[in-house]
């Protein structure tokens, strides 16, 4: 048995996340009705819920209790590349959708306990309360909006308090992401059990029936993380932008896989941030930033899983309208992470542009629960290794523009 545990800790994290799915799927085949296992699932996923929007306040409002009036960051061209990545993704599944269209068979009811947002106008309204939520209550209820603003607010509060107090502040920021740390090192039990109860309540024929689905959306997530992203990258660098691009998949993106949570991986952003030898006034606030408005993968999404209704009903549609599906699908991701359900439930904003009803919506809507283990991790994977890139690539581009004077 020691010699086991020794092994085991020897491993680094994405061996032994790989063992504890191969462990999750056996377990699931060979003994579905041993819920303790899928237990593990639940504790894990319940432990970054709860940990996560502590994090987040803390980082953020750490780091701006540091800035001093007038210094200088990549801030805005981080904020652009953000927004501009996001309609880039979206963009590409429209174009997904002309070129390999899915058709969707239906649920007979969709998901009866949630309700969507009736429109664009109600999103933004949404949100803007959010931004005003009281803060004890934004972090109980993981409300990464309101976290965030009262974040920027207490940050830029205290920058004029003594160093004494923000070295409270700092000591609080370093412990939390430790503890976060912590509970990511048990990663490989948490995802044992979700990859358990995702095995032992839909079988392996989960990916069968939804394969062509599921082939669009990791297709479309794929391209913008190995062509897209790249592409954006090369142009504002002007050097080849892979080795970046790799080494951010590899150590962000793959944790964001398992973990299913951009907030919780902040610590593994920041870690390889540091390591990429980034301005720390920069990315102490961009990579929190961005695990709440860079969603690259939410706008894909979106934008696929309804134009998959739209030809499901037969509604023929032209380019110029997807377009437009774009820019709803672009704005309505970055807003996603303060909706109930994520981008799943903001579906029915995008449906509505073609006269889709919120009924046959909220069907599709049931239809994305169900793939929902595979699109959700690959969708959190490129959006928080996105998050490290376009950090990355902004003061890069930077140091490219010095060199050329």
């Amino acid at each position: 048995m020691k010699r086991v545990l020794m092994i085991w800790g020897r491993m680094s994290l994405i061996r032994r996340i790989v063992a504890g799915v191969v462990l999750g799927v056996m377990l699931g085949l060979l003994l579905p009705k041993l819920s303790v296992i899928g237990l593990l699932g639940d504790l894990f996923v319940g432990g970054l819920k709860a940990i996560a929007p502590l994090l987040v306040f803390a980082l953020v409002a750490n780091a701006l209790s540091r800035t001093r009036q007038g210094q200088k960051t990549n801030m805005r061209t981080v904020v652009m590349l953000y927004l501009f990545g996001t309609f880039l993704a979206a963009f590409v599944a429209v174009l997904a959708h002309f070129l390999f269209p899915v058709s969707l068979v239906l649920p007979e009811a969709g998901v009866a306990d949630v309700t969507p947002p009736q429109g664009v106008g109600e999103v933004f309204q949404t949100l803007l309360m959010r931004m005003v939520d009281n803060p004890v209550n934004a972090v109980a209820t993981g409300n990464y909006i309101g976290v965030l603003t009262w974040a920027v607010i207490f940050g830029l509060a205290m920058r004029s308090v003594s160093e004494a107090t923000k070295h409270l502040l700092d000591t609080f920021a370093e412990v939390t992401s430790k503890v976060v740390a912590g509970i990511i090192n048990l990663a490989p039990f948490g995802i044992m059990g979700l990859v358990y109860n995702t095995i032992a309540t839909n079988g392996l024929g989960i990916v069968a029936a939804y394969g062509k689905l599921l082939v669009v959306l990791v297709g479309c997530m794929l391209f913008v993380a190995l062509v897209a992203n790249p592409l954006m990258a090369f142009v504002m660098m002007r050097t080849n932008p892979y080795p970046l691009v790799f080494q951010c998949l590899r150590e962000s993106g793959v944790t964001a896989f398992f973990t299913r949570s951009s907030a919780a991986n902040i610590p593994v952003n920041l870690k390889l941030c540091e390591k990429l030898g980034l301005d720390e006034d920069t990315y102490a606030v961009s990579i929190p930033l961005g695990a709440t408005i860079n969603m690259a993968g939410a706008a894909i999404t979106i934008t696929v899983l309804s134009l998959a209704a739209v030809t499901t009903l037969g509604i023929e549609i032209d380019f110029a309208s997807a377009l437009i599906l774009s820019l709803v699908a672009t704005l309505s991701a970055c807003g996603a992470s303060g909706v109930a359900g994520g981008s799943l439930l903001l579906i029915p904003v995008a449906c509505s542009l073609f006269g889709i009803s919120n009924d046959i919506a909220m069907q599709v809507v049931g239809v994305g629960f169900i793939i929902g283990v595979i699109q959700d991790s690959c969708e959190t994977a490129l959006n928080s290794s996105t998050d490290v890139l376009l950090t990355a690539v902004a003061e890069r581009s930077i140091w490219k523009r010095k060199k050329e004077v």
